[in-house]
């Protein structure tokens, strides 16, 4: 469901206005639809993870089967408030064979990009966020993942801590 709500959203955008909500309610009820026929089918990839030109599709279960899931309370600096769970990147990129790249590019669904290095890694602790007071982060609440920094929530909100580290709306990660 989550796949098809993001395509849905990326194509939305070169609409004229006028056709957007009607589209994208027509979207939801696809992707209601589809959810609710899946029954036991295989869970529906939400991140590209890549290394050179290897390139795997990673579904939520197999991004939150990589570590125990960790669970902040906090509002992120875009809206969206409450529970936020997830894994640590550090955690995430070791269970791939990805702990020692010494660079990793994230990707957004919109073609925002940010980059982190080994050391900046290392400096602070990334969470991955999967849900939102226990439910998968919708596309509607900057879903379906997150790279925040927890220990940073509070300074980002009051402006002495950039964000530009933080992305949401992630559909890719890049590892060099």
């Amino acid at each position: 469901m989550i796949p098809l709500l993001l395509a849905c959203r990326r194509f939305n955008r070169s609409l004229p206005s006028a056709f957007r909500l009607p589209f994208l309610g027509l979207c939801l009820l696809l992707a209601i639809n589809a959810h609710a026929s899946d029954g036991g089918a295989t869970p529906m990839p939400i991140l590209t993870l890549a290394q050179g030109s290897d390139r795997q599709q990673l579904s939520l279960e197999a991004i939150e089967a990589t570590d125990e899931l960790y669970h902040i309370q906090m509002q992120h600096p875009e809206g969206p408030e409450g529970r936020f769970s997830g894994v640590w990147l550090n955690a995430f990129l070791a269970a791939n064979g990805l702990e020692d790249a010494k660079r990793v590019r994230f990707i957004a669904d919109d073609g925002y990009t940010t980059f982190l290095t080994l050391a900046q890694r290392n400096e602070k602790a990334y969470l991955l966020a999967t849900r939102l007071d226990g439910e998968p982060i919708g596309v509607d609440r900057l879903g379906p993942l997150m790279l925040v920094v927890p220990d940073d929530a509070e300074a980002v909100l009051d402006g002495s801590v950039p964000m530009n580290r933080w992305i949401w709306a992630l559909e890719e990660i890049r590892a060099r």
